[in-house]
């Protein structure tokens, strides 16, 4: 299996997004605690990493710590907003250091509604300048989208923009807001979409990628608002594989590994053909409206022998379908699984710690955010309304 860790390299961040479900916390990591972590993901044998924050170009030890991974055998990935990568020297440092795979985040190409969905101006410029300077240096671009509420419209307008303006990305991710922690959940209704809202503009956005020979994966969309490209799907993709994932985060979870990828599902999704391959609807911080599925009737093993055929993944190949259904068979839950998650705390390494100075960072982010979310109409994280008693 090609499982890819996560590790939160920092929790703080140089945007203010309203939908950000990774706030600042205390704790922080240098080389060494990361170097850890690095060590968990290789024993698990696991093929990659992915550095993610906050913002991870904002820990002074990144290149460090990507050079380690690098070395330790780890395809080496990063999600980003791009600030910091518009500075050619710096993806250059990086690309040198051994990453292949940079994430790219930019949620709209209308400069008006990427600044409200930042909540700092000036940042599309800046992600820009970050695709064209990471191939510059040799790293794989992909881009990545949080559908919400004010994209939800324009999703296959900004597609057509980058494949024209910068044709170098070849891959895309989506990811449905997830509205169950930080400022997403205190803030659903001005950024949580009905599935509705993007339904048409999702489908448009990947059948342009498809038609163009680009590639495309889809995440906490439930299969029947993409049924044509169900196969992209994240989830269905981990389902059809059997992988895992693990995820060190820099707060109070600390490692969380996750093998299942069921969430919510209405009652007519029990008579939906594609209800062994879908992960429902993710709906943790209960923002959705499982009356929005709806069961559809297609073939679910031709979704599976797209996936297990795809050349482009090279995790799967050389397992028969009459193969697979056997496997599956003796793995599938009778019963869906409601969080979809097992916290691991009994006897795994600490994730980061808690400083005299990580306190400081997170009472010193917290004042400045307290003011950038009145200025922009939005809430603060539940525990954050008052940042003068983290002090």
């Amino acid at each position: 299996m090609a499982n890819i860790g996560y590790i939160q390299v920092v929790r703080h961040c140089n945007h203010f997004c309203g939908f950000c479900s990774n706030p600042t916390t205390p704790y922080t990591h240098d080389l060494a605690s990361m170097r850890l972590l690095v060590d968990d993901l290789v024993e698990r044998g696991y093929y990659g990493v992915v550095m993610t924050g906050g913002e991870p170009t904002l820990h002074a030890e990144l290149p460090e710590i990507i050079a380690y991974a690098s070395e330790r055998g780890l395809h080496v990935r990063m999600i980003t907003n791009g600030w910091r990568l518009a500075d050619r020297s710096f993806a250059a440092e990086l690309g040198r250091a051994g990453l292949r795979l940079v994430h790219v985040s930019i949620y709209s190409v209308r400069p008006e509604i990427e600044a409200q969905l930042r909540g700092v101006e000036g940042t599309l410029e800046k992600a820009f300048a970050a695709l064209d300077n990471a191939a510059a240096a040799g790293v794989e671009v992909n881009i990545n989208s949080v559908i919400n509420r004010l994209n939800s419209d324009h999703l296959d307008a900004n597609v057509r923009y980058f494949t024209e303006h910068h044709p170098q990305v070849r891959h895309f991710v989506w990811n449905n807001l997830d509205p169950s922690m930080g400022r997403a959940e205190v803030n659903q209704e001005r950024f949580v979409p009905r599935l509705a809202e993007f339904e048409l503009s999702l489908h448009r956005a990947l059948r342009h990628l498809h038609r163009s020979g680009r590639t495309f994966r889809v995440e906490r969309v439930p299969l029947c608002y993409m049924t044509e490209f169900a196969w992209a799907s994240t989830e269905t993709r981990k389902i059809i594989k059997g992988e895992e994932r693990v995820v060190h985060f820099l707060d109070d979870k600390q490692t969380v590994r996750q093998t299942a990828w069921g969430h919510v599902y209405a009652e007519g999704c029990e008579v939906c053909s594609l209800r062994p391959v879908c992960g429902g609807l993710f709906d943790q911080g209960g923002a959705y409206d499982p009356g929005e599925l709806h069961p559809v009737f297609v073939d679910h093993e031709a979704i599976v022998a797209a996936v297990l055929g795809d050349p482009g993944d090279p995790s799967f190949h050389g397992v028969s379908l009459a193969q697979w259904r056997e496997e599956f068979a003796g793995r599938r839950s009778p019963e869906p699984v409601p969080r979809a998650r097992e916290t691991m705390k009994e006897g795994l390494i600490p994730v980061g710690r808690i400083t005299e100075r990580g306190r400081r960072l997170l009472a010193a982010k917290r004042r400045a955010e307290a003011v950038k979310a009145e200025r922009l109409g939005v809430a603060v994280e539940r525990g954050a309304e008052n940042p003068a008693s983290d002090t």
